[in-house]
């Protein structure tokens, strides 16, 4: 499977990397995009749910990564307010 790494540029100016282990979450997230925190959190969540099922489709196991990424993001998420914006580049 083609995985995708996303860079994050969060409001003040810090710098995330957002892997996934499919490219169904280009379906999701699109370099070049500026999404509200709470918006980011919304659809990686969804994309990565759907990668990691697409990995469990393919290889009979769900993709653990896809668990870390939720768990970093959401902890990142934390430090700014929701209507704040990050900008999706790629990686």
């Amino acid at each position: 499977m083609p995985e995708v790494i996303l860079q994050l540029t969060w409001p003040d100016g810090r710098q995330t990397t957002l892997y996934s282990p499919s490219t169904v979450i280009l379906q999701h997230l699109q370099p070049g995009e500026r999404l509200p925190v709470a918006e980011l959190q919304q659809r990686a969540e969804r994309a990565l749910g759907e990668a990691s099922e697409r990995v469990r489709a393919r290889y009979g196991f769900a993709c653990t990564r896809t668990d870390e990424e939720r768990s970093k993001l959401r902890h990142t998420a934390t430090a700014y307010a929701a209507d704040q914006f990050v900008t999706i580049s790629a990686a």
